[in-house]
């Protein structure tokens, strides 16, 4: 199966790149871009970059996204549950997209009514709970 034409195999090198990435920014404390993401994701994987330019391309960058956040769920579930996409901002914004909240609410994470504020202060929570999560531990005494 394809999808955005990209195969499979393709989706789940994606899917593995990107999920490692994300965890590596949450132990750092720091969040990254859609655009540090996609130059990142092709680097670690010879996999062409998404472009921007065309909305299916964006879509698939989010679809992707979401494969991140369903994969993560699966290999370290957690309570409450995370999305590892929390991380990934607008390159000029302090916020994550519109499909981030949608996925939340499609996950039963937010109210499909969600205020704005209520929107930003999940993000928030997301974003400190990851970094909670994966964030540098102080050394074992030996």
């Amino acid at each position: 199966m394809t999808a955005y034409g990209r195969t499979e195999s393709e989706w789940d090198l994606l899917v593995d790149a990107g999920r490692e990435f994300l965890v590596e920014r949450a132990k750092l404390g720091r969040p990254t871009s859609y655009t540090e993401l996609n130059v990142t994701l092709a680097r670690r994987t010879g996999c062409r970059v998404f472009d921007f330019e065309r909305a299916d391309e964006r879509a698939a960058m989010g679809h992707l996204l979401g494969l991140i956040v369903v994969r993560d769920r699966e290999i370290d579930p957690s309570d409450p549950p995370l999305m590892l996409s929390a991380l990934v901002n607008y390159l000029a914004a302090n916020d994550a997209g519109p499909g981030f909240y949608q996925l939340a609410k499609e996950l039963g994470l937010l109210p499909p009514s969600a205020s704005k504020d209520e929107k930003l202060a999940f993000w928030i929570k997301q974003v400190n709970l990851l970094q909670e999560r994966h964030g540098r531990r102080p050394p074992d005494p030996a």
